[in-house]
Parts: structure tokens; sequence; C-alpha cells
């Protein structure tokens, strides 16, 4: 228990304080990501320019490294600030989390996706044979069996030339580069993000503000009413 606590008897972490700093991390999250949005949909004009999307890859790459450095940086410098000891260590766990809770509603997102696809086209299927008569389910199967085998023998054929090898083996070593450059970028952002929530939670803890009771009466005032005293012995009557 004594990891856990300090001296004085609060705790090292307080969960209120990083909970609060997630949230404001969120919310200016949100906050820049509509903002962009409609910055971006505003810049882009099709009618006028013959390439509209020139550029607004890089732009918005830009733009998202630029609104997660300072959603970050809002959510850990309050953690911190709220923090009772340790600012740093709450900046950091406020950006833990957010990371955390980020690629969880992504990973979410994308999985639902693919549900609701899922769903749509077998759907589809059903209503289109509840909505075809039986011989031309059968004639339809059969065609499409047999379209299925033909593309199956072409691709082997096409597959099996060295040409088609080539290609792949190109298109194989592309994949991978794309991955590697994506894994670095990731692990280069997560770092630079710890060390803003880490930089960012022990700035926060430093601008404390004093503590004053509702009485008025100042955090000297406190320590000062709980320290014991000490009764001094009686001198003797000379």
């Amino acid at each position: 228990m004594r990891l856990l606590t300090i001296q004085g008897g609060l705790p090292r972490v307080s969960w209120g304080s990083v909970i609060a700093g997630v949230i404001l991390s969120l919310t200016v999250y949100l906050i820049l990501s509509v903002l962009g949005a409609a910055i971006g949909m505003s810049a882009l004009s099709p009618l006028s320019r013959p390439n509209p999307l020139q550029g607004f890859g890089f732009g918005s790459g830009a733009y998202l490294i630029v609104m997660t450095v300072i959603a970050v940086f809002i959510g850990s410098y309050f953690a911190g600030r709220c923090a009772p000891v340790l600012g740093w260590l709450h900046g950091l766990l406020a950006w833990a989390v957010m990371i955390l809770l980020v690629v969880y509603s992504a990973t979410s997102l994308i999985g639902s996706a693919v549900s609701a696809a899922g769903s749509l086209a077998s759907t589809g299927a059903t209503v289109g044979a509840a909505a075809s008569p039986s011989g031309s389910v059968g004639a339809m199967t059969n065609s499409l069996t047999q379209r299925a085998q033909g593309a199956i023998a072409s691709a082997t054929a096409e597959a099996s030339s060295p040409q088609a090898q080539a290609d792949a083996r190109q298109a194989a070593d592309t994949a991978a580069r794309g991955v590697a450059r994506a894994s670095w970028f990731s692990f280069a952002a997560l770092l630079v993000g710890a060390i803003i929530s880490i930089v960012s939670g022990h700035a926060g803890f430093r601008h404390q503000p004093p503590f004053e009771e509702a009485g008025g009466g100042s955090s000297d005032d406190v320590v000062a009413r709980r320290q014991p005293v000490r009764a001094t012995p009686a001198q003797p009557a000379r």
C-alpha cells in the first residue's frame, strides 16, 4: 500500500484526473475533426479545378498530426494539473487511455461496416432468389458455375506465366514497403505522443494554483492547523 499512497495519505494515481484528461482530449479531437472536415469540404472545388484532390492527402495528413498533438497536449496538461502528485504519470496515462479508446472505436467501426456489407449482400441474394422462379434459378446457378470455372481456369493460366509472377512479386514488394512505412510512421507518432503527454502533464502539475479552503485559508494555514502543538516544559522558578 505504500507504493499506492504518499506520505500525506493522497493516492499516487488519481483516476479522476486521468478520466478528466481523456474527456478533454476526445472533446478537442472531435471539435478539430469537425473543423477540419468543414475546411476540407469548403476548399474542395471540383467544378473549378481539373484535379480537386491534388494535395488533399498531404494537407489532411498534416492537419491530422497537428490535431492529434493539440488534443494530446490539452488532455495531458489538465490531467497533470488535477493530479495530486506525479503530473507526468497522469498525463501519460490520459494519453494511453485515449489511444486505446480511439483504436477500439476504429476497430468497432470497421467491424460494423464489414458486417453491414455482408448482411446487405446476403439479403440481396435472398430477395433475388425469392423473386425468381425455380427454373430460372437453376439456369442462373449453372451459368454462374460455368463462368466461375472459366474465370478460375483463365486466372490459373495467367498466374503461371513469368510476367504474372513478376507482377505479383512487384505488388508484394510495394505492399511490404507500404506496410513498413506505415508501421514506422505509427511508431514515431506514438513515441512523440508519449513524450508530449509526459511534458504537458509535468507542466500542468507545476502550474497548479495554491489550494484554498472555502473559508479563505491557504494551504499553509491548513498545514499549520494539522500539525500537533507540542507543549513546552515549564522552566523552574529561580
